[in-house]
């Protein structure tokens, strides 16, 4: 599985961004993806998450309201749409696609990350 983020850059606060992560490869195979920021000096911390269906989502309490993620199967593709941005949600933005494979149980795997920077 490959992921590759898109989207990412440099806001104002109140803006809006649209991330883009494309799924090639095994795509069949994932059951979950989501979202996940690191901010310089601070762990990974989930975003967002969505099951393959799209029929569950879980966000993170600092970002509902404001974010929403959402997938196309058809295009192998997962979306975070970012409104009402902060400065506190500049960070590097990464993508994960989670499979569960038998004999090794769940598989992450990761994007290179997008950088999204929020202006005050």
């Amino acid at each position: 599985v490959q992921l590759v983020e898109s989207g990412g850059g440099l806001v104002q606060a109140g803006g809006s961004l649209r991330l883009s992560c494309a799924a090639s490869g095994s795509t069949f195979s994932i059951n979950v993806m989501g979202w996940y920021r690191q901010a310089p000096g601070k762990q990974r911390e989930l975003v967002a998450a969505i099951t393959s269906g799209g029929g569950s989502t879980d966000y993170a309490d600092s970002v509902k309201g404001r974010f929403t993620i959402s997938r196309d199967n058809a295009k192998n593709t997962m979306y975070l749409q970012m409104n009402s941005l902060k400065p506190e949600d500049t960070a590097v933005y990464y993508c994960l696609g989670r499979l569960w494979r038998l004999g090794e149980g769940d598989i992450d795997y990761w994007g290179q990350g997008t950088q999204v920077t929020v202006s005050s």
